[in-house]
């Protein structure tokens, strides 16, 4: 069978639009509802069987489905049987693997490097074009400062200029260069907007956000990833200022094609159009789909509406066809783009050959040596010693595959990350590595993914149990030389869903690693979470900790490669470690309040703990040192529109290689508006021998010093004095300033 990989020519834009024109002139109305119709192919899925739905032309789309001669039989169906024999799109959420499996996205972000992105996403497009699949839904785009909230792990962190940056390469990276490019897979940014924003973290629930928050925080992602060329958006499920997401013509109509410029169609989430009805904004499945296609969301996802009322809105005159029609051009523009009509199978041969490239594990490792973060490292207890002769690795995701690979799996996945347990014992194949889990650690309240994936739902480990368990685990740890803790969270405590009240760790893991500290033993604490954690305790009496995230399929060799020396930690932290869930959302880049917290009055916001993160956001440490300095400005003053450039030298003080993340904040001292104390507009990272030093240059201008002003109600660029600061986190100290004159 064909393969679009098999393309060899980019056809022009105006060559696509009259073809789709061409397409989309003798179709049906029935022809034309159908593809803006996406339908679940799972068995699980209640309703008329696929095959049924895609024979009579109700369905453009199909997701929930990765089986790659399910597929092809189903194309054959659309292609051959349905009235207007027009391919389907086959969609998933890829978001950072589809067989091997990638750092998470917020493990992504922590390693400054939009390059890795890139090439990350491209090897997951690679093996899920080889499976069938068109499109994804990701990259997830939303903008979290509150690490309760379940789905940080899939995004970028707190910061808009890492997120954009992380946005763009994400997108290149599924998209290659140009739509339906070989070997690549059409990208979806979701979701927009503001969802990262929910009241206390909950999923799912409403955001009350300034247009200014959004414009200067949540939307730059957003926009970076529609300058970047990205296909589909899909809209967030909850309400944004008493506006559904799914139906809020402001957001679809105004800013995303009216003022961006946006070209694509925009899908809903899961159920969404049909949701309005429960979230009180439509009076039925047929006001849902009129409200919904009428405020600029072209494909409903999974709920019926469209398929079961768009038709009745144009007969009786509701709904203008053109409508329609102007919501079907851009999904057909996709299809033509990416070669369906001339190649619309896949070879069910390909796969198996792709999933086998060696460069692609060689990738998920690099990537996740790169994305850990060095939290702690007392006495330079690490890297450690590989003539190390007994090891006791301890902890309840220490032989997980599941918490290695992480949370949101595409559909179906079946787990084969090496753990990190295997990571040690690898590389230490003369060593005694013993193992112990521990007490398990579970959800209050279990996931509902739970009951999609076989195997998940498990009888709960009864008291007696878990106590044997903690005691096996001591006496495990007692007759090593050395121990490494492993702790988090497991798969589904992050996620969709997934929200907490609390960022402790899970279970009795942090009185377990209590009680071995106690042993008088050098104890190694590694970290496998999709958020922050609460982890005071051991940030006081732990020697060394390693923030390791959730890593993929090579997570426990690239693991092993940070704690022995193969590899140097250079990840920083894409969002603040707050002390306690209570504390949040905190994030660096806040404004200034009439009274400083290191004013007399307010040593903390709080009375009963201190409100200084844990560790701050751009925080990492490494296995050599850094001195940063040699500040230069290329001018004092500048008129407004204009820009100048920064520059300082970065040194590698110490006696191994290793990168240092450098970064630019800057100020604003008064104008339209407050400023927040500190906003990133600047990093790179940097790779250093011994003794080596860089200049790293940075510009400032008006894409870096313009924001949408509350008060004026527009963008702004203000005639102010400006502070700058260029160091390793978003505390640092090497200052010098300018000011912007009108």
């Amino acid at each position: 069978m064909g393969n679009a990989a098999t393309i060899t020519s980019v056809p022009s834009q105006a060559d696509v639009a009259a073809r789709v024109e061409a397409i989309l002139g003798p179709m049906s109305l029935a022809d034309k509802i159908g593809q803006l119709v996406q339908i679940g192919g799972a068995d699980f899925m209640p309703g008329p069987k696929p095959e049924d739905v895609i024979r009579g032309g109700g369905a453009g789309s199909v997701l929930w489905l990765n089986d790659t001669k399910k597929f092809n039989e189903l194309q054959k169906i659309a292609v051959e049987e349905s009235p207007s024999k027009i391919p389907l799109l086959f969609a998933l959420d890829v978001i950072h693997g589809y067989r091997t499996i990638f750092p998470v996205p917020l493990a992504m972000a922590a390693s400054w490097d939009p390059d890795t992105a890139e090439q990350a996403q491209a090897v997951a497009a690679k093996e899920a074009r080889a499976a069938g699949l068109h499109w994804t839904f990701g990259p997830m785009l939303d903008i979290a400062r509150d690490v309760r909230w379940g789905r940080i792990v899939e995004g970028a962190g707190e910061d808009p200029v890492l997120g954009a940056a992380m946005a763009a390469a994400q997108v290149r990276g599924f998209q290659g260069p140009y739509p339906g490019a070989p070997d690549h897979v059409i990208a979806c940014a979701k979701h927009f907007a503001g969802y990262g924003a929910a009241d206390g973290g909950r999923d799912y629930d409403p955001v009350f956000l300034p247009e200014a928050q959004l414009r200067n925080v949540y939307f730059p992602p957003f926009k970076a990833a529609v300058d970047a060329g990205v296909g589909t958006f899909m809209s967030a499920y909850m309400d944004l200022n008493n506006v559904p997401a799914a139906g809020n013509p402001w957001l679809l109509r105004e800013v995303l094609r009216g003022e961006w410029g946006f070209r694509g169609f925009v899908i809903s989430d899961a159920f969404a159009v049909g949701n309005l009805v429960i979230q009180h904004f439509a009076r039925d499945n047929r006001d849902a789909a009129f409200r919904a296609l009428s405020a600029g969301l072209d494909m409903d996802m999974a709920s019926g509406a469209y398929l079961e009322n768009l038709a009745g809105l144009v007969e009786d005159g509701t709904l203008d066809e053109a409508i329609i029609d102007a919501a079907v051009r851009p999904v057909l523009t996709l299809k033509v783009q990416m070669g369906l009509f001339e190649h619309p199978y896949v070879d069910e041969d390909l796969l198996d050959q792709v999933v086998a490239l060696p460069e692609h594990r060689d990738a998920s490792r690099q990537a996740a040596q790169r994305s850990m973060v060095l939290l702690r490292n007392e006495g330079g207890l690490l890297p450690l010693s590989k003539d190390l002769k007994h090891v006791a690795v301890i902890g309840p995701v220490a032989d997980s595959m599941e918490a290695t690979e992480g949370s949101w799996m595409v559909f179906g996945h079946q787990p084969a990350a090496v753990t990190v347990l295997e990571g040690i014992r690898a590389k230490l194949p003369d060593a005694r590595v013993d193992y112990a889990p521990g007490p398990e650690i579970r959800r209050d309240y279990p996931s509902f993914f739970e009951d999609f994936e076989p195997g998940k739902k498990k009888p709960a480990q009864t008291p007696e149990a878990a106590e044997a368990a903690f005691q096996t685990a001591v006496e495990t740890a007692q007759g090593a030389d050395l121990v490494i803790m492993v702790l988090g969270e497991t798969d589904l405590m992050a996620g969709e869903a997934a929200s907490r009240g609390s960022i402790d760790l899970p279970g009795r893991q942090e009185e377990l690693l209590k009680t071995v500290v106690a042993l008088g033993k050098p104890v190694v604490l590694v970290l496998l979470n999709g958020r922050p954690l609460s982890i005071n305790w051991a940030a006081e009496h732990v020697p060394a900790i390693l923030e390791a995230w959730e890593p993929g399929t090579e997570g426990g060799h690239a693991v092993a490669d940070i704690l022995f020396g193969d590899a140097n930690p250079g990840g920083k932290l894409p969002v603040t470690f707050p002390r306690s869930g209570g504390h949040a959302p905190l994030y660096y880049a806040r404004t200034l309040t009439h009274q400083p917290e290191d004013h007399f009055m307010y040593r903390s916001r709080y009375w009963d703990s201190p409100t200084t993160p844990l560790y701050p956001f751009g925080f990492g440490l490494s296995y050599t040192t850094f001195e940063i300095g040699n500040l230069k400005l290329s001018a004092s003053q500048m008129k407004v529109g204009e820009s100048l450039t920064v520059t300082a030298d970065v040194t590698n003080t110490g006696s191994v290689a290793g990168d240092e993340v450098v970064q630019l904040y800057i100020h604003q001292r008064f104008g339209s508006d407050s400023r927040p104390m500190r906003e990133l507009k600047g990093f790179e990272r940097v790779p250093l021998q011994p003794g080596e030093t860089k200049t790293v240059t940075f510009e400032l201008g008006p894409d870096q010093l313009t924001y949408w002003s509350s008060s004026l109600g527009q963008w702004v660029q203000d005639a102010a004095p400006f502070d700058v600061w260029v160091g390793s986190d978003s505390q640092a100290t090497l200052h010098a300033e300018f000011e912007v004159v009108a």
